[in-house]
C-alpha cells in the first residue's frame, strides 16, 4: 500500500511514519511536509532510508495532484496547530487547514484514492468542569479559537465531498496527544524541558482546565484501525479516558523528575482558555476493538520523560528558539 502522510515530519505524523514501519512491512509511506519549524527531518531519522520525503505545501495544487496519483492511501495530519499562534494570526491557518484541505480533497476525487482525515476534540468547544458529559460522534461543533474553527471547517469540507462527491474518506476527532518528538512549546515538553535546564514550571491561572491526554502511539493504532476497519464516511472520536487537569500534569511531571510537586508558579490565565475537553470513545472501541496500550496516563507520561531525557540533540536547538521568542512577546506556555 503506497501511503501518502501529510505533516509527517511533525509531531504526530512522525510518530505515525515510525510506528506504520515498524508494524506494517507491506506500507511504502512517502512524507509530504513544509518543514515549518513544526516539522524536522531530525524527526525522520533513523528511517530516512525507507521512505520518500518531499518538501512542499499541502495548498500547492500541482504537487498535490502528482503525488496523489501515485499513492494508494492519503493520511491527511498537516495543520497549523498552535493555539496562541493562530490569535496573533489567524491567515496561516486558513490557508493551511482549510486551503490545503481542499486542495488534498480535490486531488483524491479526481484519481479515487482513500483518504483519512486527523482532525482534534477543540472542534467541539469546551465542556465545563462539573459536566458529566463527555464529547461523542453527534457533539455539534462549536470552536472557540482560529485554529479549531479551521479545523472544524475543514472537517465539514471533507464530510461534503463524501456526500457531493463518493470521496472514500473517514474522520477521526482525537483528544491531546503526549509523547516523543513533540514540539517544546506544547505543553507537557516544555514543562519537561524546563524542569530538565532547572527552571520552574508555570501554570495559567488555577491549573484546573482538563485535557483528555492520549499517547500518540494509541492515537496512530486507532488511526490504522479506522483506515482498515472503519466505515466510509463516517467520524470516530479517539481518546484514552486520560481526562487530568493541568495542575495533575504538572505535578506529576514534577514528582517523576524527583522534583517537589509544588516547584512550579501560577500565573495570569489566558483569553478564551477552554475549560475541559473530554473524549467518549466508545464507537471506536466496540465497533472496530480498538483499546489504547497507555491506559495509564501517568505510566505514559514517564516513557515520554525518559524520551526527552535521552534526546536533548532533538529538542535542544528547538527549545531555545522558543524560549528566545517567548522572552520577547512574554507568553508564558502554549495552551493545552
Amino acid at each position: 500500500m503506497r501511503t501518502l502522510v501529510t505533516g509527517g515530519a511533525g509531531f504526530i505524523g512522525s510518530n505515525f511514519v515510525h510506528l506504520t514501519l515498524d508494524s506494517r512491512p507491506d506500507v511504502e509511506i512517502t512524507v509530504l511536509d513544509a518543514l515549518t519549524y513544526a516539522g524536522s527531518r531530525a524527526s525522520l531519522a533513523g528511517v530516512e532510508d525507507r521512505i520518500e520525503l518531499v518538501e512542499g505545501d499541502i495548498a500547492d495544487a500541482e504537487l498535490v495532484d502528482r503525488l496523489v496519483a501515485d499513492h494508494d492511501l492519503v493520511v491527511h495530519f498537516a495543520a497549523e496547530s498552535h493555539n496562541d499562534n493562530s490569535l496573533d494570526n489567524p491567515w496561516p491557518f486558513v490557508q493551511t487547514n482549510v486551503v490545503g484541505t481542499f486542495t488534498l480533497l480535490e486531488a483524491v476525487r479526481r484519481h479515487g484514492k482513500r483518504y483519512h482525515h486527523i482532525s482534534t476534540d477543540e472542534v467541539y468547544g469546551d465542556l465545563e468542569l462539573d459536566d458529566p458529559t463527555r464529547f461523542t460522534e453527534a457533539t455539534p461543533y462549536n470552536p472557540s479559537s482560529p485554529y479549531s474553527s479551521t479545523k472544524g471547517a475543514s472537517d465539514l469540507l471533507v464530510r461534503a465531498w463524501v456526500r457531493s462527491f463518493g470521496v472514500q474518506a473517514t474522520i477521526s476527532n482525537c483528544s491531546n496527544n503526549y509523547g516523543p518528538r513533540q514540539h517544546v512549546e506544547k505543553f507537557i515538553p516544555r514543562q519537561i524541558t524546563n524542569v530538565i535546564d532547572g527552571v520552574r514550571p508555570k501554570l495559567y491561572g488555577d491549573g484546573l482546565n482538563v485535557r483528555d491526554w492520549i499517547h500518540v502511539d494509541d492515537h496512530n493504532r486507532a488511526v490504522w484501525a479506522i483506515i482498515d476497519r472503519g466505515e466510509i464516511g463516517e467520524t470516530y472520536l479517539i481518546g484514552a479516558d486520560g481526562e487530568v487537569d493541568n495542575r495533575t500534569v504538572v505535578r506529576d511531571i514534577l514528582e517523576l523528575m524527583d522534583q517537589g510537586a509544588d516547584d512550579y508558579d501560577h500565573v495570569t490565565d489566558r483569553p478564551g482558555h477552554d475549560r475541559r475537553y473530554a473524549i467518549d470513545s466508545t464507537r471506536l472501541r466496540t465497533e472496530l476493538g480498538w483499546a489504547p496500550e497507555y491506559p495509564s496516563f501517568r505510566e505514559g507520561l514517564a516513557a515520554t520523560i525518559e524520551w526527552y531525557r535521552t534526546h536533548e540533540d532533538w529538542w535542544r536547538p528547538m527549545k531555545d528558539a522558543t524560549e528566545r521568542k517567548y522572552a520577547a512577546t512574554q507568553t508564558v506556555v502554549e495552551r493545552s
